[in-house]
């Protein structure tokens, strides 16, 4: 039996179609095995958000040609998508896919097995105006299952080369996100996290249905579901109805990833952003409203081209202010390509690795104290794993419907299961909790017998 390893760099939509890519090669018979054993086949799925991300790519792809130099090795993603020549020219690499005609990456394979001459299977992505239907009935190795609803984004923000690594908007048929959203349901997961890489953008290339009716129909159609997570959505995406289902439901978690960036308005209009920081302010001041205890956290961009420190210090105040739950801080990174690439007044690194600092500074100072509001409160848990700092403690972690990360002791067959616990001590990144009871005992056990 052939085999095959996987290298996932990136999102969670990236995690998504890698699973979804192995129930191809299940299907043809291969056998996963894990990547730094000798595989028949490597596929690295990579990933070009920052160069870093670039980096990376190029450095799995060299591990897995040293791994077995007669492996077939396949790069897809989106550094594959806007970079195949670049890809091309490490020895070693045998196939290219982009972000689109996953599907016919074993045909690939067999064509290079046949000719034993790379291929280069990328197209233009923004001739694609169809979602790709690619289903994952359950993960490998995860207790929230990601549930991808649709591709692309038509925004086109300065700093960004996403949209020429994955085209315009694409959603995903309605009927087919609740088909899926039943089966991960039935393979025994509690918690669908909607993906996607405009996700609260879904619907808008659809006549007569938005992201709210979508989350309407999760709740009422798929039986058993009990949390529904939005990875995340744009603060001009959380209109007033898409606030009134969240407010109204009873799986929608009190958890909200709405991306800043920047808190300053002459940096958002640098960015091409599409929101002042008043309207801003607006959205999440209702969001908050209308789900008391809300986390909410959020991406931010420090050392943009001609950040002052009064603009950074705008950003930082307005943070502080909202009481944001956690932030994901990035130093910005030249995209070859994009308009902030070019521009002048580019932040020199000792700087943005100061303003970086800073922010993370801030984002943890703000982690406690939104968890120190819940000390002594019951909540659900998920367990996923053994405590990862001390896997032989009988602790495990997991993570509450507002994305505290707790860590309590529990049993194996607990994982994957509704869970109440009590928090002891909160704190950042661990709060302690105690176990109280499994909400539901009769629940079939995730990947069993798959």
């Amino acid at each position: 039996m052939s085999t095959v390893a996987f290298h996932t760099l990136g999102c969670k939509v990236n995690h998504y179609e890698t699973e979804a890519m192995w129930q191809l090669f299940k299907k043809a018979g291969y056998e996963r095995t894990d990547f730094e054993t000798n595989a028949d086949v490597y596929v690295i799925n990579t990933c070009t958000v920052t160069n870093t991300g670039d980096k990376k790519s190029r450095q799995v792809i060299r591990r897995a040609v040293r791994q077995n130099p007669d492996a077939v090795v396949c790069v897809t993603g989106c550094y594959a998508q806007t970079s195949p020549g670049e890809i091309l020219e490490i020895p070693g690499v045998d196939v290219v896919v982009g972000t689109q005609d996953r599907t016919k990456m074993l045909g690939y394979i067999e064509q290079y097995l046949k000719e034993r001459k790379p291929v280069n299977a990328v197209k233009n992505i923004m001739k694609n105006r169809v979602y790709e239907e690619m289903e994952v009935p359950y993960f490998t190795d995860r207790h929230r299952a990601s549930l991808k609803i649709q591709e692309g984004c038509n925004n086109f923000c300065t700093f960004c080369i996403i949209p020429w690594a994955r085209g315009l908007m694409r959603s995903r048929d309605p009927e087919k996100v609740i088909a899926q959203a039943q089966k991960l349901v039935n393979a025994g997961y509690k918690e669908l996290v909607l993906t996607g890489i405009h996700t609260g953008g879904y619907g808008q290339d659809l006549k007569d249905y938005n992201l709210a009716m979508l989350l309407k129909d999760l709740e009422e159609k798929v039986q058993g579901l009990k949390r529904v997570r939005i990875s995340s959505i744009e603060a001009s995406q959380l209109t007033d109805e898409v606030i009134d289902v969240i407010k109204h439901s009873k799986v929608v978690v009190r958890h909200m990833h709405v991306p800043i960036q920047s808190g300053s308005d002459t940096v958002l209009k640098r960015m091409r952003r599409k929101y002042t920081m008043d309207q801003f302010a607006e959205r999440i001041t209702k969001l908050k409203e209308a789900l008391p205890g809300l986390a909410l956290t959020s991406d931010v961009i420090v050392g943009f081209p001609g950040e002052t420190e009064e603009e950074f210090m705008e950003t930082y105040n307005f943070i502080k202010e909202h009481r944001f739950a956690e932030l994901h801080v990035f130093p910005y990174s030249p995209r070859t390509g994009t308009p902030a690439a070019r521009m002048k007044d580019q932040i020199d690194e000792e700087i943005k690795n100061e303003r970086v600092h800073r922010m993370i500074a801030l984002s943890d100072q703000l982690a406690k104290e939104y968890a120190s509001q819940f000390e002594n409160e019951v909540l659900e848990v998920i367990p996923e794993e053994p405590f990862k700092e001390d896997p032989e403690s009988g602790l495990y972690e997991g993570y509450t419907d507002n994305y505290l990360k707790v860590v309590f002791p529990a049993t194996p067959d607990m994982v994957g299961k509704l869970v109440k616990v009590k928090i002891t001590k909160a704190g950042y990144p661990y709060n302690e909790a105690q176990f109280v009871r499994v909400m539901d005992d009769v629940m079939p056990a995730v990947n069993e017998a798959m």
